[in-house]
């Protein structure tokens, strides 16, 4: 297999450059010593990086991609005639880790690329890109007929309050609303945290999301916080708490605060 993939290949500089290994450390606590042996973790976050930069939103679709490409099984760590986990133990396996792993797993991240010298730290960019959700408008019911109750879940740490605070409920200011949003009476059984947007190309509303970006000004242009929130949810209502977070969390001192309608999170 490493004869077979190119020298220069993308995944070779990735492996290169990221010691995934602390994953391990994050994920003790989700496996027993007895049963069968599972998808190693490093797999697991593996393959969400090739969905990430090959952007590919199916698990299904994101496996037979793996099954494949050459470059992919050599960097998960197949061979070419060995099985690539099936999509189904994929979803199983990001419930059972939840937000949390997934969250601290980000911060390791910027961590290395702080420890790198990538993060710059005087100037931060704010920006939002929305996210259709799997899930119809039509489908939509009467709030008092379904009881939500896959809401994000509460965590103890700040970033968790922060998703939880953001959870589609109206935010009232000074003055009282003077309209009704879909969402104050309506819930989509299939997906409760999706909100009704207008698709960016324009078009009928559909039901989606809005992934709140805050991002270093340095050349690196590396994302320090991430906060997906229902559509309803404008850039306005988190950027406050986004700012006290990422420079708690970051030690971050004075800088430069600028919204951003450029950003793209994958062009990194």
């Amino acid at each position: 297999m490493d004869d077979l993939v190119p020298k220069d290949n993308f995944y070779r500089h990735v492996e290169q450059s990221v010691d995934l290994t602390f994953i391990h450390d994050l994920t003790n606590g989700y496996y027993s010593s007895m049963g069968r042996p599972s998808i190693d973790p490093v797999v697991f976050f593996k393959l969400q990086l090739i969905a990430f930069f090959e952007g590919i939103l199916s698990e299904r679709q994101l496996m037979e991609t793996v099954n494949l490409n050459l470059a992919h099984r050599w960097f998960i760590g197949y061979d070419i005639n060995e099985p690539v986990p099936d999509h189904s133990s994929l979803s199983k396996i990001r419930e059972r880790y939840g937000l949390d792993v997934f969250q601290l797993f980000f911060e390791q991240v910027v961590e290395l690329c702080i420890e790198a010298g990538l993060v710059w730290g005087e100037e931060l960019y704010f920006d939002s890109t929305k996210v259709q959700a799997n899930a119809s408008v039509k489908g939509m019911i009467d709030r008092a007929e379904h009881e939500v109750q896959q809401y994000l879940e509460e965590d103890s740490s700040s970033f968790g309050i922060l998703v939880t605070k953001y959870n589609g409920e109206r935010l009232n200011g000074i003055r009282k609303p003077h309209y009704k949003r879909i969402t104050d009476e309506q819930v989509s059984p299939t997906d409760p945290d999706a909100a009704p947007m207008q698709p960016s190309g324009g078009g009928s509303a559909v039901l989606g999301y809005r992934d709140h970006y805050v991002v270093d000004g340095g050349k690196a242009r590396i994302i320090l916080s991430a906060l997906v929130t229902p559509a309803s949810i404008m850039d306005n209502t988190p950027i406050l708490n986004l700012v006290d977070w990422v420079r708690s969390r970051w030690k971050i001192g004075a800088c430069t605060l600028s919204t951003s309608k450029c950003f793209n999170p994958r062009s990194q």
